[in-house]
């Protein structure tokens, strides 16, 4: 470039106003983040809850163990539910106040999602209202297994509701294990029914 492009380039960079500048590098600095942002990956909510991690710590009967911060994420964003299952109006409490589980997993089924959304919601709209997640298991596998399974199960609920916008002082956890089974007996009808979470006002 000749030394008279080089001043009369200089002359016009001096003579332009510094709110000019200031404009430009402002948007070329937003293209430059913009186009940083939308390049990176990885899912949107940081946490996910529920996961198989396949410990392999049960006890008789008990196959791989479960935890509750695995990689699955599968409370989404809480916007919708696809039952009319426990819909109640937010000022009462919801009429179901049972979930169930698989056998050895702490995942909420998603048949369910819509029943702990309705007492997410009536959670939020009545701040003074507590409640007690009880935490059930079948009688296969230790007792110590068994009680620590019942309160990942109730950690699984009380995580789905502090997603919805729930407050952590209104829910508390407690684990029964298998010490209080709603059905006796052997098989899986009676098995069914105890794998369970229970929501107590």
């Amino acid at each position: 470039m000749s030394s008279l492009n080089k001043s009369s380039l200089n002359t016009s960079f001096r003579n332009l106003p510094l709110k000019t500048l200031a404009r430009s590098c402002a948007v070329a600095l937003s293209i430059v983040v913009i186009a940083g942002c939308s390049s990176t990956g990885g899912t949107q909510n940081g946490e996910s809850y529920g996961g198989q991690q396949g410990a392999g710590t049960g006890g008789a009967g008990n196959g791989a163990g479960t935890s509750g911060t695995g990689g699955s994420g599968q409370y989404g964003s809480g916007t919708g539910t696809s039952s009319g299952v426990g819909q109640q109006a937010d000022s009462r409490i919801p009429d179901v106040r049972t979930i169930y589980f698989e056998f050895d997993r702490d995942i909420i089924k998603s048949e369910y999602e819509s029943v702990v959304m309705a007492h997410a919601r009536y959670l939020r709209a009545n701040g003074d209202a507590q409640v007690v997640l009880k935490g059930h298991t079948d009688e296969r596998g230790t007792r110590e297994y068994n009680l620590a399974l019942g309160e990942r199960r109730a950690n699984a609920v009380k995580r789905f509701l502090r997603v919805q916008g729930v407050s952590s002082a209104q829910v508390n956890v407690v684990s029964y294990g298998e010490e209080r089974p709603a059905a006796r007996g052997q098989g899986e009808s009676a098995y069914s029914k105890n794998r369970r979470v229970t929501f107590s006002y």
